[in-house]
């Protein structure tokens, strides 16, 4: 069987796993925080936003879990060069999904930041699938 040279993963690649990398950092930060101090945590949202965060239906609750963890795995992954952030960022879009659509039909949905979420897991998600095509990610 023969080994096929890979190329070295390139910069940009490396600069958006770091950044992804931050970015998930972020938020399971904030994560952990709405759990160690909710009320902290929710102190300047509306009253609607407090409503929903103390009554958050179980779904959402999971899918949110998912969102967050599933990304901040996924990005560690691709730090580490292992193919499975691939699945790990599926996982991760599908509960963002899942809670973002808890949040709108509670209708506190902030549309440009679910908008921006949505984008940034998506486009880790296809550099990521696209690092394991190219070999960067085995």
């Amino acid at each position: 069987m023969e080994n096929a040279a890979v190329e070295a993963p390139s910069g940009a690649y490396k600069a958006i796993a770091w950044l992804g990398m931050a970015w998930n950092t972020l938020g399971a930060g904030l994560y952990l925080w709405t759990k160690l101090d909710p009320e902290a945590a929710a102190a300047g949202a509306s009253p609607a936003m407090q409503d929903y965060m103390a009554n958050m239906p179980t779904y959402a609750h999971i899918g949110w879990s998912l969102g967050i963890w599933g990304s901040f795995l996924g990005s560690l992954l691709m730090l580490l060069g292992r193919r499975q952030a691939v699945p790990a960022f599926l996982v991760s879009l599908l509960g963002a999904l899942a809670s973002f659509g808890a949040q709108m039909q509670a209708g506190v949905l902030d549309p440009g930041m679910t908008a921006f979420i949505v984008a940034v897991i998506a486009l880790l998600l296809w550099v990521s699938r696209r690092a394991v095509a190219t070999g960067y990610l085995k």
